[in-house]
């Protein structure tokens, strides 16, 4: 599959997203506000990084050596974990934490020392799922493996009708599956796909960086504790696989209810044309949805990506704005009749990934697509 072929219909209301980006830099404009990190998300990221690697000094150190103890501290760091996913990396990665690149290349390191790969991380979310948002075969974020089915465009397998009931098991094996096999696999299938070069390291380079960067992670976030912690290197393992049952758990819930859900749209290219039926911005706004935006303890947590849809308008933006840009991106979409989705809770988003999981897998939702 040729990544760089998908074309988007530029003439589908292209004035949409032109005075949408208008209105949103006379925003910033207008109150002489930076588009990147201010100084409650340096507060924030500063709590995210106590909050993993605190536990992990305590727990090395000797000062917390109780199995009961450490499980806790594991569990803190699990929510840790998604915690610098969710706020701190995402942001830097996306060149959004800051205008000067260096700070964001070293926030966006953080995600190696969560056991996941900088370079296959930015190759899958910024490029393939960012420019792909719902597209069949190019959108890594809703490719189930077989496992589970993610779009309606995917063979449907007599296994999925059960998915509803096993997809959280999948969903909290997710970062225990990126460190140990994912990212490898993923680079050998981004070399066929010619991603690979360039811009970014080679395959042979790719393999070597990862290679290293999980090494240190295992002797840091395993090996070390197992020598260091006054518990039988069992129970320290338990506590490991714990901390990324809860961060795989905690992304899969936050990332799924914005594209996978009964609203959203799916699409596949053209073979003919190449392209997709809407112009990117639109695209965007039929593939993605918000939820909670009045939660402000969840915002806070999930670094704003329950507004989706002003993130992947304005992924260049750092998510601490989104709060303030939402009501702007609403209004626009709804003077130019283009669809804004937003569940109002976190509860009813989660309750619609898994009713259309469900559909997905027992085939109701093929036949309501029939009918259409």
């Amino acid at each position: 599959m040729d990544t760089t072929t998908l074309k988007f219909n530029k003439t589908d209301r292209p004035e949409f997203y032109k005075e949408l980006n208008k209105r949103v830099a006379d925003y910033f404009l207008i109150n002489n506000i930076s588009k990147h990190a201010n100084t409650k998300m340096v507060l924030k990221t500063v709590s995210m990084i106590v909050i993993y690697f605190l536990p992990l000094a305590l727990m090395l150190t000797g000062v917390v050596s109780s199995f009961s103890g450490t499980m806790l501290m594991w569990v803190i760091m699990g929510f840790g974990m998604s915690g610098i996913g969710f706020a701190v990396m995402h942001d830097a990665n996306h060149g959004a934490y800051s205008s000067n690149s260096t700070v964001n290349n070293i926030l966006g390191f953080l995600i190696n020392f969560t056991g996941g790969f900088h370079i296959n991380w930015k190759i899958q979310h910024n490029v393939l799922h960012h420019s792909f948002t719902n597209v069949h075969d190019m959108d890594e974020d809703i490719q189930g493996k077989g496992l589970i089915r993610l779009s309606p465009d995917q063979e449907r397998k007599p296994m999925q009708k059960y998915q509803v009931w096993y997809t959280p098991f999948i969903y909290s094996i997710m970062t225990l599956f990126w460190f140990t096999a994912k990212d490898f696999i993923q680079l050998f299938r981004y070399e066929k796909k010619q991603l690979l070069g360039g811009k970014w390291p080679t395959l042979k380079s790719a393999l070597v960086q990862a290679a290293f960067h999980k090494s240190w992670y295992i002797a840091l976030f395993l090996v070390l504790p197992i020598f260091l912690i006054s518990l039988p290197w069992w129970q320290v393992v338990i506590g490991f696989v714990t901390m990324h049952l809860i961060c795989g758990l905690w992304l899969a819930l936050v990332f799924q209810p914005a594209h996978v859900i009964e609203e959203t749209n799916f699409y596949t290219k053209d073979e003919e044309t190449g392209s997709v039926e809407n112009s990117w911005a639109i695209h965007q706004m039929l593939t993605t949805s918000n939820f909670a935006k009045n939660n402000i303890p969840l915002s806070w947590f999930v670094g704003g990506l329950n507004y989706q849809v002003e993130h992947h308008l304005f992924p260049h933006i750092c998510h601490i704005h989104y709060k303030d840009i939402s009501p702007i991106v609403k209004a626009t979409a709804e003077e130019f009749n283009v669809p804004y989705y937003e569940h109002p809770t976190f509860i009813s988003a989660i309750k619609s990934h898994f009713s259309l999981l469900n559909q997905l897998g027992t085939g109701k939702y093929d036949t309501k697509l029939a009918r259409a």
